[in-house]
């Protein structure tokens, strides 16, 4: 039966495929809008009828008969398929203007291939006209309001009084014992600072829940990061606005700066990464005796000598740090792409660091860089593409002989809707002991119940963990909690998910590695294959946009309708045990 007149959704439409006949409904057919079917049963696109009446169109009927079955079924079946078969569906794809399928076969497709090159690409020359990215701020977003609480071993040690406002940032101190009984803070054992927009409310807990409110303090802008540094509290604004809290002078101070765009800590420095290129450092240990001077004290480190933003930063003390003080490695990515090692050495001593390797790698801004005792790993813009280098080491410190070598190249893909998100508690990583074996947490899609772990060096997956009540996933941290007094006691590494149902997961991670390791000589899969990968999207209701390359982001977090959900979700997971 040839297409008659009508509109009907439920008429059978008799197609012509490059000699093969196929049968379907106009409902099927148009079930995407804005496509090549669309068209053409519109009469848009002139059509040719066979001797039969059917429509006949001048493609491949294989290829035609993948498209049809995803029409149907709105799934698509690469299990045993080649790159290059996935390739020519996606292809296909990309003629009937099927826009939800072309971006899950685009995925498919760049799971292991990147346009900063594979591992053996080493350089490349940028166009002398390129201008250099611009780092793009962070969008504010509506959270939920509520409260925080701590879990102590498998009981609820105390919870904080409900906020009016939304917590955008929380800081955990719980290792102040020796400094708060000398400013008259006898029972707080725990501080707690909480965010909520500029403002910061810092509180503290004794060991059976009391609360001792401290001090509400304003940071005049939008606070993006809150953390301590032994006993200060810092809190980050990416407009180039720190403030400080110090303990013993129970006295809070800001400062204005360049616009922030990456920091690190080692040991009582705070490091700043700026969009002028410069790195700056602020010693916090000079604070008790120079708070007076209503200053910072922030000393300009390093500036990058291609005056690129520097977006990501990794500071490394290496063994001769302790000894002398004066030994200290620091790796850090521009918004060009480009990746530096600077080294400051006892040679160097009032000169400041010298620059010790460049690596010009990726073509998309840098995210993230983490210089540790044997590797060093960076994380660009482009699908959260993961460069590592294996790092020589000579006495515990960074050597030339034969120096830093290529190790791998992965991808730590996560899909996003397009609408603007926050990163809180989604920070894919990589988490862990600059002095151990670090890894990444992979969350591919904004509503999940699982997430890979991954090895920072190599990207091979160490497990799947998976919500033991089938609820999502809604943010995640690694945390190292210290061993008990026992003799050979080591600490133990640990994940925690936080919940759309308002729960805290635990998982052993250290189990896991021992696990991974054992089984170390057996082939290892990294992330999701493309079965995998389309088997999670199955779930996520792409539009039919005209653009074809997958909203992506290095910091994945929750969907739109997710974040309109129950008040009781989990969005922002801490821990912060600072010496």
């Amino acid at each position: 039966m040839s297409v008659g007149g009508g509109g009907g959704g439920g008429e059978i439409i008799n197609l012509n495929v490059g000699g093969t006949r196929f049968s379907t409904s106009r409902q099927t057919l148009t079930t995407i809008p804005d496509t090549f079917f669309t068209s053409m049963l519109s009469g848009r696109i002139n059509t040719q009828k066979d001797e039969l009446g059917a429509i006949f169109i001048d493609r491949d009927p294989e290829l035609f008969r993948c498209i049809l079955n995803y029409l149907r079924t709105r799934c698509v079946n690469v299990e045993g398929l080649s790159t290059n078969s996935i390739s020519q569906i996606k292809h296909e794809a990309e003629y009937y203007g099927i826009s939800p399928l072309i971006r899950k076969l685009t995925l498919c497709s760049d799971l292991d291939t990147s346009g900063c090159g594979d591992v053996l690409f080493y350089a490349y020359l940028p166009a002398p006209s390129m201008p250099a990215p611009e780092p793009t701020p962070p969008v504010k977003l509506d959270r939920p309001t509520g409260s925080v609480s701590r879990l102590q071993g498998d009981r609820l040690a105390f919870t904080s009084p409900y906020l009016e406002l939304e917590i955008g940032q929380v800081a955990i101190n719980s290792k102040m014992g020796s400094i708060l009984p000398a400013v008259g803070l006898d029972q707080v054992t725990v501080m707690i600072a909480v965010a909520s927009g500029s403002s910061i409310r810092l509180m503290g807990f004794g060991e059976e829940g009391t609360r001792t409110d401290i001090g509400i303090f304003n940071l005049q802008v939008t606070v993006d990061h809150l953390f301590c540094i032994g006993a200060q509290l810092v809190a980050l604004s990416h407009t180039g606005r720190i403030g400080v809290w110090n303990s013993l002078a129970q006295h809070w101070q800001s400062q204005e700066l360049s616009p922030i765009t990456s920091h690190d800590t080692a040991g009582s420095f705070l490091l700043l990464g700026s969009s002028n290129g410069s790195i700056n450092y602020i010693d916090m240990q000079k604070f008790p005796l120079r708070m007076k001077d209503n200053d910072l004290l922030v000393t300009e480190l390093y500036r990058d000598p291609g005056g690129d933003s520097v977006t990501a930063i990794s500071v490394y003390l290496t063994p001769k740090t302790s000894l002398c003080g004066n030994w200290i490695e620091i790796a850090y990515g521009t918004s060009s792409g480009r990746v530096r090692v600077i080294v400051q050495h006892p040679e160097t001593v009032g000169h400041g660091p010298q620059l010790f390797q460049t690596f010009t790698v990726h073509r998309y801004p840098v995210v993230n860089v983490t210089l540790s005792e044997k590797y060093l790993v960076s994380v660009c813009a482009e699908f959260n593409h993961v460069r590592t280098w294996d790092v020589t080491r000579f006495r515990g410190m960074i050597s030339t002989q034969p120096g830093s070598t290529s190790l791998s190249s992965f991808k730590i893909i996560s899909l996003e809707e397009e609408i603007p998100k926050s990163n809180h508690g989604n920070d894919i990583g990589p988490f862990g002991d600059q002095d151990d074996e670090q890894v990444f947490v992979q969350k591919l899609l904004p509503d999940t119940e699982s997430v890979l772990v991954r090895l920072a060096s190599r990207g091979s997956r160490v497990c799947e963990i998976k919500s033991v009540d089938g609820s999502n996933i809604t943010s995640f941290c690694v945390h190292e909690c210290e061993g008990s007094s026992r003799i050979g006691s080591r600490p133990r590494r640990f994940i925690f998910t936080g919940h759309a149902n308002g729960g805290i997961q635990m998982w052993d991670l250290t189990t896991a590695l021992e696990l991974f390791h054992k089984d170390e000589p057996v082939q290892r899969d990294g992330g999701p294959s493309p079965a995998e990968l389309l088997k999670q999207m199955d779930s996520v209701e792409l539009t039919n946009s005209r653009c074809s390359t997958p909203c992506l982001s290095p910091s994945p977090s929750l969907s739109h309708h997710a974040a309109q959900a129950a008040r009781t979700r989990v969005h922002n997971l801490s821990l912060d045990t600072s010496e």
